[in-house]
């Protein structure tokens, strides 16, 4: 019996040797790349950890720049932050703080190129399209009205477009185009919660204009009705 068992501990062996002999390099291969990317995604997740910690730290210099009021500080802890941590969200927050700060200072130019930053490269949908926003309404009170326009035209999160609407019709009913000026604000109107306080501005803007939405919206129920 023990040499039997020898036996076939000996055929199992060679079993396995010829088994390792045939599949071990791509067993072996197929691991490291395995563990390899569960490595890599461990320290992908530690870099973003640290990049946001940083970048955090580097927001915060930012924001103590614009409590004391300091704008020359306020562009310069920006720009280290931008340098260095350009693709976190840390960096378009940061942005948006440090444009309002300097456009309160009466810095609108120094302002537009952090929003146009922002706009273009900044990590998050919706600080890209704030960031449009407020550089639209710069260059609107600048008498830039198409490249105004060209803001609030790009392509927005949909929770973004009345405010693009309202802005776009802005600039239009400036640029003497009363018709389209009126098509966006209904859009914008139309939009917007019933209960929202900005609804009441759009309307305001539609009545200068000689537009009652209500009634066009009432006169559009019942024509959808009558069909």
């Amino acid at each position: 019996m023990a040499k039997n068992f020898d036996l076939q501990e000996q055929e199992q062996l060679e079993e396995l040797k010829h088994f390792w002999k045939t599949w071990g390099n791509l067993i072996t291969w197929t691991l490291i790349v395995i563990l390899g990317a569960f490595a890599a995604w461990n320290g992908w997740r530690l870099w973003q950890s640290r990049q946001a910690q940083q970048a955090t730290a580097l927001a915060e210099a930012v924001d103590a720049a614009v409590q004391a009021g300091d704008t020359a500080r306020v562009q310069q802890a920006f720009g280290d932050l931008k340098d260095s941590y350009g693709g976190t969200v840390q960096a378009a927050q940061a942005g948006l703080l440090a444009a309002k700060s300097l456009v309160d200072a009466g810095k609108a130019e120094e302002a537009k190129p952090i929003l146009a930053w922002i706009a273009d490269k900044g990590e998050d949908d919706g600080l890209r399209a704030l960031a449009r926003l407020r550089l639209a309404g710069l260059l609107i009170e600048q008498k830039a009205y198409d490249e105004a326009l060209a803001q609030v035209s790009a392509a927005m999160p949909g929770e973004f477009a009345a405010l693009a609407a309202d802005r776009k019709g802005d600039v239009l009913q400036l640029q003497d185009k009363k018709p389209q000026a009126i098509d966006e604000y209904r859009r914008a109107w139309g939009t917007l919660d019933e209960r929202a306080d900005y609804r009441r501005l759009v309307e305001a803007k539609l009545n200068a204009l000689g537009v009652q939405p209500e009634k066009v919206a009432s006169a559009g129920n019942a024509s959808g009705g009558a069909q």
